[in-house]
């Protein structure tokens, strides 16, 4: 038998390829044994003497210009989807089994959350340790918090670590299931040209990994040439990102996969200890016209009845477009739109609101046609971008998440500004797509024509000030935007396949 290091040297392979072989089955799983009588803490892994033949002849079938997949198929006759465990959550009749004391507090191994851009929204103090070095601040700017610029940042320990490559293989391999090549070497900008082309050969040589359950792998955290140190690496995915954690090989991990089985728990404490951080977005703002001449002609619970409609119906296009539910205080709401690695945070805020508006008149219809009224529903929409800090407010029962700065602020003046069920955005806002990504989208500026009539000008802007009398005490409110240059939303052309 070949212990893995021996095997590693031999076949002068990296311990992420070896990994990856055997999850896809081209190499038996290893046999564990502890390295010494008693030790807990410290196993290898042993293979059999064929598993360099069987390297050998990978190498040879690449060599001839077969990919990975071609190989795994040629020599694996049923070959396993997936490059890491997946480990289901531990259920018991049915429901989820209920955790031990274990508290996110008291996990004392390294562990973070990322979001969809793999960008550190959350980390304790040992993840901190193992990637920025004790005693290291995190930048207060998102988009300076890559995951992958922090494991292979020269002098931290992630960097010096023997399992390395085994840790990139596993980000990369559940980025992988949603995030094209191209993409994702270019999501972290401080990631040198050198290193980033080690993370292509890494995402080439890996399979991707399906979201659901908890993936785990093992990791060897000990700087080259030292006593090992081997951790599992457990991945849960939640809305809010993906949640890592380190826990080192003993026998006793009930607590951690307890407490991750209860995803309740883990995202509740994620959230709370989450600190604010300076982020790009978009913010959509739409209020109810009428709401209260509508709330005085209802009854108090057919009313909550029509706001839980309006909402009801929004849900799944706030899930389409990845936006998340911000504060509004009354019967508007607040939808928060952050970057994605394979969409557009931007044209995702202007594709709502448009969803948004055509959702919205299938509600008036069904309550027309339940009420026998006139009433017209209506949502008045604002639509701004920006850079701003993104945080929450919490209670012991209730977790908000809410905007500080400007941007959250002119959003809701446009919506205020917006009437009979328009869309309002800024020019800054749609400057900032490409030529092509704004083709879609019909704006302008309504006019009155010499005889009265709405004449539509478009793809122009206009200040607010040029479209009311900021002297009338009604438009009062609007002194703030006063100089902002605005259009109208008037239309979004679906998209086609191929644009999609």
């Amino acid at each position: 038998m070949l212990s893995s290091k021996e095997l590693l040297e031999r076949a002068g392979i990296s311990r992420a390829t070896l990994n990856n072989y055997i999850h896809l089955g081209l190499l038996p799983k290893p046999e564990i044994r502890a390295t010494a009588e008693g030790a807990r803490s410290t196993r290898m892994g042993y293979f059999p003497e064929a598993a360099l033949d069987a390297i050998a002849e990978i190498a040879r079938l690449k060599s001839e210009g077969q990919s990975i997949a071609d190989i795994t198929a040629h020599l694996v006759p049923d070959p396993q989807p997936t490059s890491a465990t997946v480990t289901p959550i531990p259920t018991q009749g049915g429901k989820e089994i209920s955790p031990t004391n274990l508290s996110l507090d008291q996990v004392t191994c390294p562990a973070y959350l990322v979001n969809a851009m793999f960008e550190l929204e959350w980390s304790n103090e040992a993840a901190r340790d193992l990637l920025v070095g004790p005693g290291a601040k995190l930048a207060r700017d998102i988009t300076e918090r890559g995951i992958f610029s922090m494991l292979l940042a020269h002098g931290t320990t992630a960097r010096a670590s023997e399992g390395l490559e085994e840790m990139l293989a596993f980000h990369l391999g559940i980025a992988k299931n949603r995030i094209g090549k191209p993409v994702m070497l270019n999501l972290d900008a401080e990631v040198d040209q050198s290193d980033r082309s080690r993370l292509g050969e890494i995402y080439d040589d890996v399979s991707p990994l399906p979201p659901g359950g908890v993936l785990h792998t093992q990791v060897n955290l000990a700087r080259r040439g030292e006593k090992e140190n081997w951790h599992n690496i457990y991945a849960s995915f939640f809305r809010e990102g993906i949640f890592f954690a380190y826990s080192p090989v003993v026998d006793e991990e009930n607590a951690l996969m307890d407490l991750l089985a209860r995803r309740d728990i883990v995202i509740r404490d994620l959230l709370k200890k989450r600190r604010p951080y300076l982020t790009p977005m978009s913010v959509v703002v739409a209020d109810l016209q009428n709401s209260v001449k509508i709330c005085a002609e209802l009854p108090p619970e057919e009313y909550f009845e029509l706001i839980n409609d309006v909402w009801a119906a929004m849900e799944p296009i706030l899930r389409k477009y990845h936006g998340t539910h911000g504060k509004h205080v009354g019967d508007g709401m607040v939808y928060y739109f952050f970057p994605q690695p394979d969409c557009n945070y931007l044209l995702n805020a202007i594709n709502c609101a448009h969803d948004m508006k055509i959702a919205m008149a299938e509600v008036s219809r069904q309550w027309q046609k339940r009420k026998n009224w006139l009433n017209v529903l209506m949502l008045n929409i604002g639509l701004v971008e920006g850079q701003e800090w993104f945080g929450t407010y919490q209670t012991p029962t209730h977790i908000e998440f809410t905007v500080l700065g400007d941007t959250m602020n002119v959003a809701g003046r446009l919506s205020d500004f917006a009437r009979d069920g328009s869309i309002w955005i800024t020019k800054n806002m749609l400057g900032k797509l490409t030529t092509q990504e704004r083709a879609p989208i019909a704006y302008g500026i309504r006019r009155k024509s010499e005889d009265g009539s709405d004449l539509v000008i478009r793809e122009t802007y206009s200040r607010i000030s040029n479209m009311v009398d900021l002297e009338n005490p009604r438009y009062e409110k609007f002194r703030d935007i006063a100089v902002l240059a605005v259009a109208e939303v008037l239309d979004v052309e679906p998209a086609n396949d191929e644009t999609a």
